[in-house]
């Protein structure tokens, strides 16, 4: 059969610029599928997922949750790990909102389908004065007193404290102190109505488009810095070196686990109903961990 092309959805981020270089600009193989490039922030690209719009796509976890009915997630080029989760800053409230819980003061949220959000809300959820912002403007509304706190995302891990703002926590610290597991920040997922060869092809390849930027590191320099000219070459490099990891070539047993524990404690919360269908690509219903309960 003729292999269909396919929409990609991901970030202009280091982390998966470098992932997907190898698939876009094919320096690997991609067995007859053209490969599309719909390069969007993280929250636009959740909304995409929800609204069904892409064939294959970048997707926070907490967002996969409502998109589970269209897309199953690929066991390569996620995020996951420890040390890696959001942080929640401040300029100078940071014992104030520790000891309000954060009622009284405006959080700047980098989208409210991203797992920054979700994990926030695990954390904090007295906290009702939320505001939406593209992740890469949280930092000056904090800066400019425009919020009281936000959750940083992605590259301003690494800015937040020569800029002048202070930890107020690392969101991913406390899920690993409760879980004792690495953090699910998001993955990739693939359209569940498209043939399962044509799945299990999109889930080898993106696996390869790893496996090449890691074999030749500098191969993508070029695609990377060209979607982050404002970063500068350390950042981008930290950026990548944070969040591209095994777990990015293959999820494994405790991958999957992560996963399903946040899918979990998202029912638990009441954020999503019963989950029936298999999550992962491969997986076949018998195997899901989510049943109706009757």
């Amino acid at each position: 059969m003729t292999s269909p092309r396919l929409t990609i959805g991901f970030s202009p981020c280091p982390n998966d610029t470098f992932i997907f270089d190898a698939i876009v600009n094919r320096k690997i193989d991609t067995e007859g599928i053209d490969f599309e490039p719909v390069i969007e922030d993280v929250e636009t690209l959740n909304q995409k997922a929800i609204r069904g719009e892409l064939d294959v796509t970048k997707i926070s976890f907490a967002a996969c949750l409502h998109a589970l009915d269209q897309y199953q997630v690929l066991n390569a080029g996620s995020a996951l790990g420890k040390g890696v989760g959001p942080l929640l800053v401040s300029k100078d409230d940071v014992d104030l909102f520790l000891r309000n819980e954060g009622r009284d003061i405006t959080v700047a949220i980098p989208g409210k389908n991203t797992t920054a959000n979700f994990l926030f809300g695990i954390f904090f959820p007295e906290t009702k004065n939320k505001v939406e912002m593209v992740f890469s403007e949280i930092e000056d509304a904090v800066l400019s007193g425009k919020v009281g706190a936000g959750v940083l995302i992605h590259e301003n891990r690494f800015t937040f404290e020569q800029r002048g703002l202070k930890k107020i926590c690392d969101l991913g610290d406390l899920w690993e102190k409760e879980t004792g597991l690495p953090i699910p920040l998001g993955g990739i997922a693939v359209k569940r109505n498209l043939p399962e060869e044509v799945k299990q092809k999109v889930d080898r390849l993106v696996r390869k488009s790893v496996e090449y930027a890691f074999a030749n590191p500098h191969s993508s320099d070029e695609y990377v810095k060209m979607h982050a000219q404002e970063m500068d070459e350390e950042v981008r490099r930290k950026h990548i070196a944070l969040y591209v990891n095994s777990y990015s070539v293959n999820l494994g047993v405790s991958g999957r686990h992560a996963i399903e524990v946040l899918f979990q404690k998202a029912r638990e919360t009441g954020l999503v109903g019963e989950i029936e269908k298999n999550i992962f690509v491969g997986d076949v219903p018998e195997k899901s961990i989510y049943r109706k309960v009757h």
